[in-house]
């Protein structure tokens, strides 16, 4: 059964985040330039100068934060933030998307134009103090996930209807090769927003404007889906202490639905893989 996570109503709630060591979740109000924290029931927020995205988790008490700019940590006892690397400073067009730690340690990060034009973002990796960029043109980064065996990392460029994979180096998580289409549903219309992976290597792939979280199995294949009371989905993530809770974000841009952008959730009978944490 489908629950309403929280009373807060996003403007584009993105980015949720599962901290397996605090167990904490984290999302975002990207627009709003927000990041939300529960403990033990109760929610705080911490507002930023810019538009923030995504995360992943360093420690018990430090985020890696993806803003329009920078990549920094942050304290989320503190409110202490510290940069880390500069992510398309130079440029007042795009800003971060999409993101997520690999299982090797490193950080990858989406951009995208504000405005959504065309061919104007790119993707990133953070690892070992270097911010190096992996993949471009892309106009909407998404679905930056892993398998769980570490080979391979998938990701997708929204407007094409497209998820890629791309192999991975298994020592140090570097791209190698090119990526290839994944999952391609052109066909059905659909719109991939946010990806994770489950234990099992099967993908749940939020779909924008079609309310729902639709799973894959290991070979690309569609299995189900889940139904949300709102159109624009976003992004999935697992969490709780058995890593079964899926937790759903979503956007209210342009809509008068009654339940667009809450953040939903449900348990589930899988289980999903815990986020990897990220060496600097």
């Amino acid at each position: 059964m489908i629950s309403i996570f929280n009373d807060q109503k996003c403007v584009l709630g993105e980015g949720p985040l599962w901290h397996p060591e605090a167990g904490h979740l984290f999302w975002f109000d990207i627009l709003r330039k927000k990041i939300f924290q529960t403990v033990n029931g109760v929610i705080s927020q911490h507002k930023f100068h810019e538009y923030v995205s995504a995360a992943g988790w360093i420690d018990q008490k430090t985020l890696i934060i993806a803003s329009e700019t920078f990549l920094s940590t942050f304290n989320f006892v503190t409110g202490q933030k510290e940069h880390l690397a500069k992510l398309e400073n130079d440029n007042p067009r795009t800003r971060s998307n999409d993101g997520r730690a690999d299982p090797h340690g490193g950080f990858w990060i989406g951009t995208m134009a504000k405005d959504a034009s065309k061919g104007q973002g790119a993707i990133y990796r953070y690892y070992g103090g270097e911010l190096r960029q992996l993949f471009a043109p892309i106009t909407i980064s998404n679905s930056i996930c892993f398998s769980v065996d570490g080979l391979h990392a998938y990701f997708a460029d929204t407007v094409t209807h497209k998820i890629m994979k791309w192999p991975l180096n298994e020592k140090n998580g570097w791209p190698v090769g090119e990526p290839y289409t994944f999952i391609d549903l052109s066909t059905e219309g659909l719109f991939p927003d946010g990806s994770i992976v489950d234990e099992l290597g099967y993908l749940w792939n939020a779909q924008w404007g079609a309310g729902r979280v639709a799973r894959y199995s290991p070979s690309g294949t569609y299995v189900d889906d889940i139904a949300f009371p709102a159109s624009q989905i976003t992004c999935p993530a697992f969490g709780g202490e058995e890593m079964k809770t899926l937790f759903v974000t979503s956007a209210s841009l342009n809509l008068k639905e009654p339940e667009a952008g809450r953040t939903f959730t449900i348990e589930t009978e899988f289980r999903g893989q815990k986020e990897h944490s990220i060496r600097l």
